[in-house]
């Protein structure tokens, strides 16, 4: 069931990436993400609102619960803002392979931070993962992107920063509960920080209203609640779960070649078999285990 909820979250994290894609062009990057923040709290308001009226404020009506929220918002948020700027900046055939590359990061994470041991398929899909980045690096030099002198590019991968907090939040809490509260939390900080940030601007990209911007909402809140929904499944692994969502490369890559005629996709078709190829390995390592 978890292996199903991880398919459904991937499908509709690519719609999701697409709807940012088309919202960000030649827009303000704060807005559109302010306006994200909020549409998905509306969504989840009616969890809010049913908690609150049966007296349950949520988080085990502790301090400390919603203390973790809080920090979550605030590590997602972070991500967001790279990953908005990222993705407002690059291809879609070379942001969804960067995104792609995720899961090894937090492989790579769980190896360093939490002490785990990967198998030597999974180090075969670590190794194609790592080689994946590193040819559409060599892509992105073609187009003008370098590693070393593109922030867009290192903004994409800086955008991977929460999935190892999320398996430990969902130990303790209902995923609906969990991801209510912290849509809360995001539109409270947001629209402090675009308020903050959009006061320093001299001269702020205009915000235009397109209405791809609430499909962003839609796909994320549909796609986060499949998503917690599997890692809180008896037996699910973090690992396998975030390979899975990263198959939505598949729904980018082929929306940038059809829809908005990006260009090398021979070599990046290549790059991303490389990148599929490892994230198979993984999910089976993963799995063997």
């Amino acid at each position: 069931m978890w292996i199903l909820l991880a398919i459904v979250s991937a499908l509709c994290l690519g719609f999701y990436d697409i709807s940012k894609k088309l919202s960000l062009r030649s827009n303000n990057v704060l807005m559109v993400l302010m306006l994200n923040t909020l549409f998905c709290s509306l969504f989840m308001l009616p969890v809010l609102i049913g908690g609150i009226t049966v007296g349950n404020f949520g988080m085990d009506n502790s301090i400390e619960g919603h203390a973790k929220i809080l920090l979550k918002s605030l590590i997602v948020l972070s991500s967001w803002l790279l990953g908005y700027f990222s993705i407002k900046h690059l291809p879609l055939t070379i942001a969804g392979p960067v995104n792609a590359s995720r899961p090894v990061m937090v492989l790579v994470g769980a190896l360093v931070v939490f002490g785990e041991r990967l198998n030597a398929l999974q180090w075969c899909g670590v190794i194609l993962g790592f080689a994946s980045l590193f040819f559409i690096s060599r892509i992105g030099v073609r187009e003008g992107f370098s590693f070393r002198r593109s922030k867009w590019l290192w903004m994409a991968i800086g955008a991977a920063v929460s999935a190892l907090y999320d398996k430990y939040l969902l130990r303790s809490y209902a995923p609906l509960e969990v991801q209510a509260w912290y849509s809360l939390y995001q539109l409270i900080i947001m629209g402090i920080v675009t308020g903050l940030l959009l006061k320093s601007q001299r001269h702020p990209t205009p915000f235009k209203w397109k209405w791809s911007i609430p499909l962003i909402s839609l796909f994320l809140t549909v796609a986060d609640i499949a998503y917690f929904y599997a890692l809180s499944q008896p037996g699910s692994m973090i690992a396998v779960v975030s390979m899975i969502r990263r198959g939505s490369v598949i729904v980018t890559f082929f929306y940038g070649v059809l829809m908005l005629k990006e260009h090398d996709v021979k070599a990046k078709m290549i790059d991303l078999a490389i990148l599929l190829a490892g994230l198979i390995l993984l999910v089976i390592g993963s799995a063997a285990d």
